[in-house]
């Protein structure tokens, strides 16, 4: 068979023409693309917190405004189907879920629940707003302050291709999760592009979280096991262990959050104190929604009031609702129901999140049962200020 011979020079030229072609037509379609440094028009938000810390109120706060669409706790789908697993190496599938819930991109649950689903499937569906009022369900409008009670009754029936339709039409995506326990495990979403994420860690007196989960013993003891990397068995948490897990969880995400944290977190993070936030509503949640990009309503600042200046403490019943409570009465509830006995072991498993996170460690029963001794300090002791961070340090 005779062989063509090409003169080197030709190839080289021919190679030559053909890069530049390409580099022509790459630049082209560039400048037709969406520039790296322009933020998408949804802004995302993550309450990081931990069962029983007071989430589903800052849930709430979040979800009744006009311009966010909010869920709470999708993962809960993950964990519910994967229960055999560890909460560690259930991060990936959460983080996963997550990405593609702040991405309106509801397809992610079809691995969770591959039935014809309405929007009654998805888990605790009417905590959002936004799934009882249009373009979810025509029975109320975005304004309105929603009850779960209502939404049941008229808008579960609703096909759950309307999350996603909804989803896409707000311009704040935010997302309660209580199954992240490590901050690193966010770096992914935090680097993303595609997101403008913002994350709210939200903690709470170890001593008053514990008392909250003796109201929910048998509700958590499935997500207990897996805490506890039990292989599905479920677990009453009677010696403290998940709670030394919770713990060392908000030391970690609070730690790696403030002490020479990776210059992407800028303006990125912001922790909130329950008992701050019960203390002075109007004041925190100013800042959290300044911090969000938010504004508050004259509907809402009275929803707001009303819902934490209810007359009684909440009953073992209203566990996982948002009811009008007295709420600085409820943060302190733990220092007349617990026994000093369980407060000693309480404070041996988490001291360092009480100490980190600016609580106040008791020495009797009479410090304790002495409402007037402040517990919670100042939080100058514990703030972190972006404008005092050295990326060089």
């Amino acid at each position: 068979m005779a062989r063509i011979r090409i003169p080197s020079t030709i190839v080289v030229i021919f190679v030559t023409v053909q890069t530049g072609f390409l580099l022509f037509m790459y630049a082209r379609y560039s400048s037709f693309m969406p520039q790296s440094e322009e933020k998408p028009s949804q802004v995302h938000i993550l309450i990081l917190s931990s069962w029983r810390s007071g989430s589903s109120f800052v849930g709430q706060l979040f979800s009744q405004h006009p311009s966010v669409f909010y869920l709470m706790e999708p993962a809960w789908h993950v964990w519910v189907t994967m229960y055999q697993n560890s909460a560690k190496v259930l991060h990936m599938a959460v983080r996963d879920l997550v990405r593609s819930v702040f991405l309106c991109d509801m397809s992610v649950f079809d691995a969770y629940m591959p039935w014809k689903r309405n929007l009654s499937d998805l888990f605790q569906w009417a905590a959002s707003r936004a799934l009882c009022s249009a373009p979810a369900c025509d029975s109320f409008q975005r304004t309105d302050i929603t009850s779960e009670m209502a939404c049941k009754t008229l808008c579960g029936r609703y096909p759950f291709s309307k999350v996603e339709e909804a989803c896409k039409t707000y311009s704040h995506v935010v997302i309660k999760e209580v199954r992240f326990f490590d901050l690193k495990v966010l770096y992914p979403l935090l680097t993303d592009p595609s997101l403008n994420l913002k994350i709210i860690h939200l903690v709470r007196d170890p001593r008053a979280v514990v008392k909250s989960r003796e109201q929910s013993v048998k509700a958590l003891a499935r997500d207990n096991g897996i805490v506890l990397s039990t292989n599905g068995t479920k677990v009453e948490d009677s010696k403290y262990k998940v709670m030394q897990e919770v713990c060392r969880s908000h030391v970690q995400i609070y730690e790696t959050a403030t002490l020479k944290p990776p210059n992407f977190l800028k303006d990125r993070y912001l922790m909130v104190r329950f008992e701050d936030l019960v203390r002075d509503p109007l004041s925190e949640i100013s800042e959290m929604y300044k911090f969000a990009d938010l504004s508050l309503t004259p509907r809402l600042k009275s929803w707001i009031y009303n819902i934490t200046h209810g007359q009684g403490p909440g009953k073992k019943k209203e566990a996982f609702k948002i009811t009008s409570r007295d709420a600085v009465s409820v943060s302190q509830a733990w220092r007349n129901v617990l026994s000093f006995q369980k407060v000693k072991k309480i404070q041996e498993v988490c001291k360092g999140a009480i100490n980190i996170l600016g609580y106040q460690l008791v020495d009797s029963e009479k410090e304790q049962r002495d409402l007037t001794l402040d517990l919670v300090l100042p939080r100058r002791q514990n703030q972190f200020s972006w404008s005092s961070f050295n990326p060089k340090n």
